[in-house]
Formats: C-alpha cells, structure tokens, sequence
C-alpha cells in the first residue's frame, strides 16, 4: 500500500531574533536551535489536532499519521525545531501503535523525502523549514502551479495536505488555529 495522504507543516514558532523569546530544548534550558515557549505549546496542540481521542478532526482534510518526517539537523544548520515539533505526538503515536518517526533527510533533500513519503504505508506528516516547503509541494503534486510556491515566515499555523484521487493529486490548505494569534486566512 503506497500513501495517499500527505500532510505538511512548518516547523512551530521559533526564538525571536532581538532574543525576547528564547528557545528552549526539553529540559528547559536555554537552546537556539529548539523552540520556543510558545513553540513547545503549539508542539503540544498538535497532539490533539493530528490525532484526536474521538478520531473526529476539526477538517475532514485531515487524518491521523502513520509515518513522521522532520528535517535533519546539519552542521551548518542545526536546527532542532522540525523536529521539536513532531516530538509530541511521535510519543502519544508510539504509546498507541508504533510509528516510524524519521528524521534522516537534510533540507536539500526533498525529493528524496517525498518518494519515501510516497512509499509510506498510510498519512504521513512532514515537518518542514519554511523556505522549501513550495519543493516538496511541487514534487507531491507534480507541478509548480497548483500550490503557493512560498511559504510566509511568519505563518506556522497552517497545515497544507495533499490527497491522492485516482492518479492525481489533490491540494487543500487548513488553519490550525490552535493557539491565540493563529490566522483562519490562507497562503495565496
């Protein structure tokens, strides 16, 4: 069985840049390279959102994941924060049934991930930096047309899925709007 469902997010809120929001790794300790607060918070909310108690999604384009992707960290950008976002719900996900949560492919790397992706036995979930997320789209869909080709740098509260009918692809966008501040408008 080959996934028919997609869905992708950018990574969740990041350290601010005047260093008034800090990021924090899972101790609590100070750490450039994870989340932030409010970062960890929405880490959290997507726990509930990606797999509800009752399986009742707040979008019916949504569906709980089989398969966890989170961009790699590298030398020359250690960034945990893909990852960081993913953390909670691999650990609710494994507690349930066992998920694969991988995090092998380097930004760069994107067409390689989509095939795995592609190969994954039902929903995969892919955590992503912002600045490629139009790559993976347009390896998904097999065109750069049908989903916007930027992702904006604020926004790390919308979810794009992608859904497999008959031989073509499908592209929806959903709000999260999980926490206070999150926006019910959609990339254009």
């Amino acid at each position: 069985m080959t996934c028919d469902k997609i869905m992708l997010i950018r990574h969740s809120e990041r350290p601010s840049a005047d260093k008034k929001f800090r990021g924090v790794n899972l101790e609590g300790r100070k750490d450039k390279e994870s989340l932030s607060v409010r970062g960890w918070q929405r880490a959290g909310a997507l726990v509930r959102f990606f797999a509800p108690r009752d399986n009742h999604f707040v979008h019916p384009a949504l569906a709980r994941p089989q398969t966890l992707y989170a961009c790699k960290a590298a030398p020359e950008d250690p960034s945990l924060r893909p990852q960081n976002s993913l953390l909670p719900l691999a650990e609710l996900l494994n507690a349930e049934s066992k998920v694969e949560f991988n995090r092998d492919y380097f930004e760069g790397e994107e067409a390689a991930l989509v095939q795995k992706a592609l190969a994954a036995p039902g929903p995969a979930l892919i955590a992503w930096k912002h600045l490629t997320m139009h790559v993976i789209a347009n390896a998904i869909l097999g065109d750069d047309t049908t989903a916007p080709q930027y992702w904006p740098f604020e926004r790390v509260d919308l979810v794009w899925v992608f859904d497999r009918r008959g031989g073509a692809w499908t592209f929806t966008q959903v709000p999260q709007l999980l926490l206070a501040g999150d926006r019910a408008d959609v990339v254009e």
